[in-house]
């Protein structure tokens, strides 16, 4: 099993309640749901307020590898990730477990 965490930063001045971050949040969320790949989904906004903090995170799991690549490649994943380049960065670590 591979799991596939990312932590995403809005960038400055974005705000949670904008239209353009809401509508990357619900492309998100919907991808658990979307992506057979996919043996787990969570993802949601961060609770704590610190300066360190990311503001959202993904937690997923895949089979292997291959079943990776194909969950990155999935057109759904592809557009919610186009959404969410035009107002954060992020970071991801993926190992086994």
């Amino acid at each position: 099993m591979i799991r596939h965490l990312v932590l995403f930063k809005l960038n400055d001045g974005v705000s949670r309640d904008e239209p353009r971050v809401v509508e990357g949040v619900a492309a998100f969320r919907a991808l658990g749901g979307q992506i057979p790949e996919l043996t787990f989904w969570e993802c949601d906004w961060n609770i704590t307020d610190r300066p360190i903090a990311y503001d959202f995170a993904i937690n997923s799991a895949v089979e292997s590898t291959e079943a990776l690549k194909r969950y990155i490649e999935h057109p759904a994943h592809q557009a919610g990730v186009a959404l969410w380049r035009e107002f954060a960065t992020w970071v991801i670590a993926d190992y086994e477990f």
